[in-house]
């Protein structure tokens, strides 16, 4: 035995000639060797051959590499003549076995106790073999592995647990592994925690896909609902079409009572995916439940009465598409989100789609031209209020944009600072068609008093959507073409300090109709007809000036260095013309004869827009002359910095109030009330984590005893004041979490269940991740609206009605018991109406290769609970136990 330092040393296997020389290490018995290759080998301790005999043996740290095989082990044995490689451990001064051999096979990784090897046949026997594939571990006392890399295991086990010793495995006795592909095994039962139970079939399959996706079955869970009977759920199938696609089509069943059924349900799910170029996704589901409760149970129950749904069928469809950005290209985006108006009330599990009543969908593709100043979008759009059944749809939508010209580049003049050069010119052209099933009422208003109409209505109507009522939706439709010139006659200073901005605007809309009224008096009531091509336009004229005042208060203190106030003091000023004189916009010849107001008065010649209720609208009123002011305040502290060590940085800003803000405007063409309402805000952040901000609606005029508004001002009164507030809203919001810090323990947990393509929904609150580095969470909001009501008197028996609309506390957060084991909260208060708000309780609890998770939402509509205790790894998704008694299940 020669000792030798750690070194690779090489044998070359000429095959091709038989050798005649002494050359001891140089070894050839055939016209054509068995060893394909070189062998690379390298020992810590030492190496012998034993030339003889044709055996190398390596201790201590060997390794070897042969093509695409690699082996490290305490002891590695080269027979040359039986082409025969073994590796074992050795034991210790303690007795522990050292170094097991880890034998790797191109990406197939083997541990075990004792490994051999044959180079001319590639089969090999592994004794106490672990190797892994997937997500997934196979444990056997035997292995055997074959040409075609296949292996053969007995008394073999698989789990996902990573450990040596796992939590749970699928024992079995005789099992077939196909890298890459499945694991197959004959019976078998699951063990957890040592303890054998009954649980198992008379063969396995699991699926072990590599990098690539695969097609397969996806098992059914099954449970029972209090009202539909027995159910299997999400069962079906999954195809990988290709490498960009994944189509999940799944099912569900429920069995009912007697001769009734109880319903049934269908899934498909498209995910898509090309790098560099979009992503999206698709989901259709639908489903149809028993029009009235086929189970009935005469026990005490908690649960909420039963609902009947408004339809028995339902559905939803929800479609995304994002495409990434190209320069020059053209992109193409899809944000569809539409169904039935029961769907989400009656299946979903995500409680924000099940309180929200109002869903938007967008399909659109837009395109910029190149070397050219246009660009283009054409888009569809939707909205669907689930609560009122009302929707619209917007069909086409079109934008055709010219970008800012400028136009001394026009005149081939070069840059020279002049103020000519800030003139610029752009448009823009918008059509739309609009759609809506609602038919508003026909009515008309004047000054507060309803005017009768010939055929009209007090009352709209909603339009069912389906196929015979297509005529009605597309009579009901209104089209429109708007004009948009966008002039910028640049910025400039005056004084040094003011900033001057000059402005024109100019835009014009064109519809495809328009209105034309008519006053019958023996009727007593306005008949309206409804005529072709309208056009509006409107222009404005204004300037606007601003600046900023700087006030520092220099304190010096020791932690404590100034304090400095900003002001942002604007006006501004516009004119728009007298619309009420032009004929294509109003209708000013209509004369009402004796008809009266609420007042007495004769309404006489009224004029009235002729686009009344268009959705693009139409300017209104008199000349207008409106003087706009707002002032704006910031309020900075500069202070030494605590954390600051190398002083490059010895003081630090701290805002003491974010925005303390007021504005109102004044029209001098306004017969009465010149001056606007007064608006004001107030903004600030304590500690960086309490927000603040209040918001009020002030107004300068007296009122009477009925809250009419006088055309005096407050300060003109014996007791003076200011201003009143009429609307006020109080925000606050405070969050208690700690400083996050980062932790450098590395986490021995198992492979978490990782959202996969075409994974099905679930309605585990921490399925996908949960954070454990914070240690707890506690986000409060409160907040109040006033708004200032008219003193009634209240009649005998009936409460005063408050000024406070709304008065609620908000809770919600999470809390870390141990490093495995979380609590979440959320829950609030209504003052107003004196009740708790929508709460719900969830834990999770990590289980290394298993969780454990539940919600329960104790009372309310969606009162239930729901406990769930399952395998992590996606393989075994299937491998859970739950229990639940919620909504889904009435």
């Amino acid at each position: 035995m020669t000792k030798s330092v750690p070194r690779p040393v090489q044998v070359a296997l000429d095959t091709a000639r038989t050798s005649q020389t002494g050359d001891s290490l140089r070894v050839s018995a055939a016209p054509k060797g068995n060893i394909e290759t070189t062998i690379h080998y390298v020992a810590q301790d030492s190496i012998q051959f034993d030339v003889q005999e044709r055996v190398a043996h390596l201790y201590t740290k060997a390794k070897i590499d042969y093509g695409t095989l690699s082996l490290e082990a305490a002891r590695i044995s080269i027979d040359y003549k039986k082409n025969l490689l073994t590796a074992e451990g050795a034991p210790d001064s303690t007795g522990k076995i050292k170094g097991r051999p880890i034998f790797k096979d191109k990406d197939q990784t083997y541990q075990a106790g004792r490994i051999a090897y044959n180079f001319k046949t590639k089969k090999g026997k592994i004794a106490d073999a672990v190797t892994q594939q997937g997500e997934g571990y196979v444990h056997a006392e035997v292995v055997k592995k074959n040409a075609l890399n296949e292996v053969f295991g007995r008394n073999g086990s698989y789990t996902t647990c990573n450990l040596e010793h796992p939590h749970f495995y699928i024992n079995a006795s005789k099992m077939k592994v196909i890298p890459r592909e499945k694991v197959v095994t004959g019976p078998f039962n699951l063990v957890i925690g040592d303890i054998p139970t009954p649980l198992g079939f008379l063969f396995g399959y699991f699926p072990t896909p590599g990098k690539k996706r695969a097609s397969g079955l996806i098992l059914p869970t099954f449970g029972q609902t209090t009202d539909r009977g027995f159910f299997l759920r999400n069962g079906g199938y999954y195809w990988a079409a290709s490498d960009y696609v994944g189509v999940r089509l799944t099912g569900e069943v429920y069995s009912g009572a007697a001769d009734q059924f109880g319903g049934w349900g269908a899934t498909a799910d498209v995910q898509y995916r090309k790098r560099y170029s979009y992503t999206g996704s698709f989901n259709a589901t639908f489903s149809q439940r028993p029009e009235s409760q086929i189970l009935r149970s005469s026990a005490v129950s908690l649960d909420q009465p039963y609902t009947r749904p408004p339809s028995p069928r339902t559905f939803w469809v929800s479609w995304n598409h994002s495409p990434q950005s190209r320069p020059g290209g053209g992109q193409f985006r899809a944000s569809v989100s539409l169904g039935s108006q029961a769907y989400n009330v009656l299946n979903s599990f995500d409680t924000q789609r099940y309180l929200s009543s109002t869903y938007q969908s967008n399909i659109g593709y837009s395109k910029v031209i190149r070397n050219s100043p246009f660009n283009y979008s054409i888009q569809a759009s939707q909205s669907q209020n689930t609560g009122t059944g009302e929707m619209n749809v917007t069909l086409p939508d079109f934008t055709l944009g010219v970008a800012r010209q400028y136009p001394y580049e026009w005149l081939g003049l070069a840059p020279r600072g002049r103020f000519y050069e800030q003139f610029s010119l752009s448009y823009d052209l918008q059509g739309q068609n609009r759609l809506t099933n609602v038919e508003k009422a026909r009515q008309l208003t004047i000054d507060g008093t309803s005017i009768p109409l010939i055929g009209g209505t007090s009352q709209g109507r909603r339009i069912p959507v389906n196929i015979a009522n297509v005529g009605d939706l597309f009579r009901n439709a209104e089209s429109s073409v708007r004009h948009n010139f966008g002039i910028s006659l640049g910025s400039y200073t005056l004084l040094k300090h003011i900033s001057l901005s000059p402005s024109v605007s100019y835009g014009l809309i064109w519809y495809n109709k328009k209105l034309d009224y008519k006053y019958d008096p023996l009727a007593r009531a306005v008949r309206i007809d409804t005529t072709g091509f309208g056009m509006v336009y409107n222009y404005a004229l204004g300037a606007s000036a601003s600046t900023n005042i700087y006030g520092l208060y220099v304190i010096k203190g020791k932690k404590v260095e100034a304090i400095r106030h900003k002001i942002s003091p604007s006006i501004s000023y516009s004119h728009s013309p007298d619309y009420l004189s032009s004929d294509k916009l109003y209708d000013g010849d209509t004369d009402f004869l004796d008809l009266r107001d609420g007042n007495g008065r004769l309404l006489g010649i009224q004029s009235i827009s002729r686009f009344e209720g268009f959705g693009a609208g139409v300017p209104g009123g008199r000349t207008s002359n409106l003087l706009s002011f707002r002032l704006q305040n910031q309020l900075e502290m500069k202070v030494r910095a605590k954390k600051d060590t190398t002083g490059n940085t010895p003081f630090e800003k701290v805002s003491l109030i974010d925005g303390l803000d007021f504005g109102t405007t004044y029209d001098f063409e306004a017969p009465e009330f010149k001056l606007g309402l007064i608006r004001g805000s107030f903004r600030t952040q304590i500690a960086r984590k309490l927000n603040f901000q209040m918001d009020g609606i002030f107004d300068a005029y007296q009122r009477d005893s009925t809250n009419r508004r006088l055309n005096q001002f407050l300060f003109q009164q014996s007791k003076w004041r200011l201003a009143r507030i009429t609307a006020a809203n109080l925000s606050i919001t405070y969050q208690f979490n700690p400083e996050q810090r980062k932790s450098n323990q590395k986490s021995n947990l198992a492979p978490n269940n990782t959202p996969v393509l075409g994974q099905p929904q679930n309605a585990t609150p921490y399925e996908d991740y949960v954070d454990f580095s914070i240690p707890w969470t506690l986000n409060t909001s409160f907040s109040a609206s006033y708004f200032n009501q008219p003193p009634v008197l209240p009649r005998a028996g009936e409460k005063t009605t408050s000024s406070l609309t709304t008065v609620t506390l908000s809770v919600n957060g999470t809390v870390k018991l141990t490093d495995k084991l979380r609590f979440g909260y959320n829950s609030g208060y209504d003052f107003r109406h004196k009740e708790v708000s929508y709460t719900s309780l969830d834990f999770y609890r990590d289980l290394h290769c298993w969780e454990i998770s539940g919600s329960w939402i104790p009372f309310g509509q969606r009162q239930g609970y729901s406990v769930t205790i399952a395998a992590k790894s996606s393989l075994l998704q299937d491998l859970k136990l739950s229990r639940n008694r919620s909504f889904y299940n009435r």
